[in-house]
């Protein structure tokens, strides 16, 4: 098979898969329907059939565990990655003030699916799966990927959109715009890391750090 046209192979599978990742996370709108889920996994099954339609070499691929620390030194990447930190503490401490404890036990009740909080073993292994596959699906494939496609800036507000709605849960008006919101937030700094790694797996770390510091923060403080 010829370069272009395994170019134009993964281009038409880049652009189903985020074509059924985006229908898939806006069918959040019935909720009954309970599909969204499966976006994550969507994008994380394309991200792979891409880089194997493509015949990626492993120093151009979007998921380098080899280059892990060259790319964590990359200028300005470590500050970025500490935002997600601080995104997270800050929002838990801004919106006891706005909503009292209604926020905190908002996230708590729409992550009760995904968390096992009464068992650290699990409870840790599940604050890293996750997020590693969310960062391949949503930055790895849908940026990654999609650059051969959109303009950077598009596929970032779209990525981080889906990425944030994926995450929509019933409740208060104002607890779920505040939620989504900083998730979006959330979506556009992990959407930098990778910009300037090019790497998902310096993201994934980032996504991880968000999680596990929020959580800390609200079982020793709150």
């Amino acid at each position: 098979m010829s370069t272009s046209i395994k170019t134009d192979k993964g281009k038409t599978l880049t652009l189903v898969g985020m074509g059924i990742m985006t229908l898939l996370v806006l069918t959040k709108v019935v909720p009954t329907l309970q599909l969204a889920d499966y976006a994550m996994f969507v994008g994380l099954a394309f991200f792979f059939i891409v880089e194997s339609v493509a015949k990626t070499p492993d120093d151009e691929s979007n998921l380098r565990f080899k280059t892990f620390f060259t790319d964590l030194k990359k200028p300005g990447t470590l500050l970025w990655m500490l935002l997600p930190i601080l995104t997270a503490i800050g929002s838990i401490i801004l919106s006891n003030f706005i909503f009292g404890d209604q926020y905190v036990n908002h996230v708590l009740e729409r992550t009760s699916d995904i968390f096992t909080f009464d068992q650290t073993f699990f409870l840790i292994l599940q604050l890293i799966f996750p997020a590693f596959a969310e960062e391949i699906a949503f930055r790895g494939f849908f940026i990654g990927k999609g650059l051969k496609l959109f303009p950077y800036w598009l596929c970032v507000v779209v990525s981080s959109t889906i990425f944030a709605i994926a995450h929509l849960a019933a409740g208060n008006i104002g607890v779920l715009v505040f939620d989504i919101g900083g998730i979006f937030i959330d979506g556009l700094i992990y959407a930098m890391i990778f910009k300037k790694t090019g790497n998902c797996v310096i993201s994934t770390v980032a996504h991880i750090l968000c999680n596990v510091s929020g959580f800390a923060f609200v079982f020793l403080f709150m």
